[in-house]
């Protein structure tokens, strides 16, 4: 699933390429991507609008559009932007179409079907369910040591658990999660509230420094309108992962071999001598 990083430089290269782009008309293909909206609704709260700008909150890519109106967009496992001209062929698991003013479609795909739509007004976007629980952004100031030691020390969860709750902290997934432990040496099995405070600070900083260093990667890779996600999955900021998917490879601190073991349904990655108890 995509963590923050790759939704932040989708809704990124979202706002570049349709800003100013006006829809003349919208097709929710599959109307369970959008379950609040009939088809025909769908379209009518569409039509004519125009992109006034893309951004994000959480994992929610927002587009902003000129008849007060927000579509929220989930991505969720395999949920993909397209921007396509009008020669080319839809792709298979197309879940809803988007036809621009400049002759071209915006495309949305889902192969394993979990992406998620919602068309809501713009002044009612603060309070919208999707996001009011949400943590403040790690981007913020309002995401401070003082804020994530509050937090972990309400927590009778692992660390690697509490990191995951949308609702503790924004944005981070197994990915980011894994490598901001690595970094701040702390074990993601330990309890967080056991988490000494002057702990905290490494960790905060870690959070902050791993994920910045993954939009600034992301960054510098060209943009494939026609395959707008793919120019970030798999744009070779694998190769800098420190723990996350290296199981059996040697730590590059102590030379130690990463493990993984199955924590919460996921896999977690880490090294048994960086990472002590």
């Amino acid at each position: 699933m995509p963590e923050l990083p790759e939704v932040e430089l989708v809704a990124r290269a979202l706002h570049q390429l349709i800003i100013g782009r006006r829809i003349i008309e919208a097709e929710l293909l599959r109307q369970r991507l959008a379950p609040a909206h009939t088809p025909k609704d769908f379209a009518a709260r569409l039509r004519g609008a125009m992109v006034t700008h893309v951004n994000r909150r959480g994992k929610h890519i927002l587009i902003h559009l000129d008849n007060a109106c927000v579509l929220m967009v989930h991505l969720r496992m395999s949920g993909r932007f397209l921007l396509l001209p009008v020669e080319v062929g839809l792709p298979k698991f197309t879940h809803a179409i988007f036809y621009l003013d400049d002759e071209r479609r915006l495309i949305f795909s889902d192969q394993r079907h979990f992406g998620f739509m919602r068309i809501i007004g713009t002044e009612d976007l603060p309070t919208a369910k999707e996001l009011k629980g949400l943590a403040p952004e790690p981007f913020s100031e309002d995401f401070t040591p003082t804020y994530l030691a509050d937090v972990l020390s309400r927590s009778k969860r692992t660390l690697k658990e509490t990191l995951l709750d949308q609702t503790k902290v924004t944005g981070l997934g197994n990915i980011y999660a894994a490598e901001a432990l690595f970094i701040s040496k702390i074990n993601p099995f330990q309890i967080a509230s056991g988490l000494s405070k002057r702990r905290v600070p490494s960790l905060h900083k870690a959070i902050v420094a791993v994920l910045n260093e993954s939009v600034a990667h992301g960054s510098t890779l060209n943009v494939n309108p026609e395959n707008i996600d793919g120019s970030y999955y798999g744009g070779g900021y694998e190769a800098s992962w420190r723990v996350y998917d290296r199981e059996g490879e040697p730590c590059g601190v102590c030379a130690k071999l990463i493990e993984r073991k199955t924590q919460g349904g996921r896999s977690t990655y880490f090294c048994p001598r960086c990472q002590k108890r």
